[in-house]
C-alpha cells in the first residue's frame, strides 16, 4: 500500500494545538485522516478513552473503514492492545507514529543507528506485554506482537544484543563527532546552534546565513541530524549548526537516543531558539513551553541563548507587541531578535547580537 493511501481516525485532545499538530503528525507519515474524535482525558482508562467513547470509536471504525486509529498520546501496551482487540484495528500511538516519521526521515548513519535505537526500546516494552498477555490467554490483535509465534524470551535477547552492538556503532560514530568538536575548540572557532520546534524555520534561516541549499518543507522533522557550515560575522569565522526540531510530548527514551546529536547544543557558544511567531498565541506558548522544558533537560543555560522571532514578514507590528504582551516578554529585551528568514528583514540585526554574545579571535 502506498503510503498516500493509508486512511486514519484520529484520537486527540479538544483543542486546536493538539488537533493541529496531531494532524501534522499523521500527515508527515502519509496518513490522510478521515475523521477527529476528541477526549479531554486519553491515558487513564482501559482503552485510554472511557469505554462509552470507545464503543462509539469502534462504530465510526465500522462507518469509515479507516486503516489503523492514530491516537494521540502515549499509551500503555496494554491499552494498546485493549482498544486493537475492541475495534479489530492496528493502534498507533503518538510514540509509534513519532518512531515511523523518524524511521522515513533518518538519512546520515548516525541518525539511523539512532532511530533503531529507539525503535528496540519502543518493542522491547511490547515483547514484555505479550508475554504477560500470552500467559492470560490473550488474543492476538492487529499491529500488535502475536502471541504464541515466537519465544518472547528469545525475543527480548534479541533485542538486548541489537541494542548492544547498536550502541556501540553509535558510540563509533561519537569519536568522530568528537574529532571534529575537538578540531574546532583548538581552532577556538564560535559555535551557533539553531534550535526550536520542528518547522519554526530553522533550517531556511540555516540556508539563508551559510548561503547552503538544505531541503526545507512543511513537514516535522525535516532535519534529523546537525548540520554543520562555517560563515563569517563582521569577517570572522563562525560555524552554524542546524539541529533536529523539537515537539510536545517526545519520550525521554527518544531524547537519550539522539542525545550525541542534540550535544551540539550545549557546546555552543550561542544557541538560536527559533520561533514561528506567525502561529496563533496558544500554539506559539506551547512551543516555547516545551522547546524550553527541552533545553532544560539538555541542561542549556539561559544566558546562551537569543529568541529569535521569526516569520515576522507574516505578522502585523502591533500583533508582534501583543503576543510579546501575552507571553510576558518585553519587547526591549536584551536577547531577543525579531526577523524573518525567508525575506531576510533584520538578519543583521541578528548576526550582530551574537557577535557581541561571542568571543571570536581576530
Amino acid at each position: 500500500m502506498q503510503l498516500s493511501e493509508k486512511k486514519a481516525l484520529l484520537i486527540t485532545y479538544p483543542n486546536q494545538f493538539a488537533v493541529t499538530e496531531a494532524k501534522s503528525l499523521a500527515e508527515s507519515t502519509g496518513y490522510s485522516i478521515l475523521d477527529t474524535i476528541c477526549q479531554k482525558h486519553i491515558t487513564a482508562s482501559k482503552f485510554g478513552i472511557g469505554k462509552g467513547k470507545a464503543e462509539f470509536v469502534k462504530e465510526k471504525i465500522m462507518e469509515l473503514k479507516p486503516d489503523v486509529i492514530i491516537f494521540d498520546e502515549v499509551l500503555k501496551p496494554s491499552q494498546q492492545y485493549n482498544l486493537s482487540k475492541l475495534c479489530k484495528i492496528e493502534v498507533i500511538d503518538r510514540e509509534k507514529l513519532i518512531l515511523e516519521i523518524f524511521l522515513n526521515r533518518a538519512v546520515t548513519n548516525e541518525s539511523k543507528i539512532q532511530v533503531k535505537l529507539a525503535q528496540l526500546k519502543y518493542d522491547i516494552v511490547r515483547v514484555k506485554e505479550k508475554v504477560r498477555l500470552s500467559k492470560g490467554g490473550g488474543e492476538e490483535q492487529p499491529g500488535f506482537l502475536g502471541v504464541g509465534k515466537y519465544d518472547a524470551d528469545i525475543e527480548i535477547l534479541n533485542i538486548k544484543r541489537r541494542t548492544v552492538v547498536l550502541k556501540k556503532k553509535l558510540m563509533v560514530e561519537e569519536k568522530k563527532r568528537n574529532l571534529h568538536r575537538n578540531q574546532r575548540m583548538h581552532e577556538k572557532i564560535p559555535l551557533i546552534s539553531l534550535t526550536g520546534y520542528t518547522s519554526a524555520g530553522k533550517t531556511s534561516l540555516f540556508n539563508l546565513i551559510t548561503n547552503e541549499k538544505k531541503e526545507t518543507n512543511k513537514q516535522l522533522f525535516t532535519t534529523l541530524t546537525t548540520y554543520t557550515r562555517s560563515s563569517t560575522i563582521n569577517e570572522k569565522k563562525v560555524l552554524f549548526t542546524d539541529t533536529i526540531g523539537f515537539i510536545s510530548k517526545l519520550p525521554p527514551y527518544m531524547i537519550e537516543a539522539f542525545k550525541s546529536t542534540l550535544s551540539e547544543i550545549n557546546y555552543a557558544d550561542v544557541v538560536l531558539l527559533v520561533l514561528d511567531f506567525s502561529d496563533n498565541i496558544i500554539s506559539i506558548k506551547e512551543k516555547l513551553k516545551s522547546s524550553m522544558e527541552t533545553l532544560s533537560k539538555l541542561e542549556v543555560p539561559n544566558n546562551k541563548l537569543i529568541l529569535v522571532l521569526n516569520k515576522i514578514d507574516l505578522v502585523k507590528p502591533t500583533e508582534i507587541e501583543d503576543k510579546l504582551r501575552e507571553l510576558n516578554i518585553h519587547p526591549d529585551m536584551d536577547q531577543i531578535v525579531s526577523i524573518s528568514s525567508k525575506t531576510g528583514l533584520n538578519v543583521n540585526l541578528l548576526l550582530n547580537k551574537i557577535d557581541s554574545m561571542i568571543m571570536v579571535p581576530e
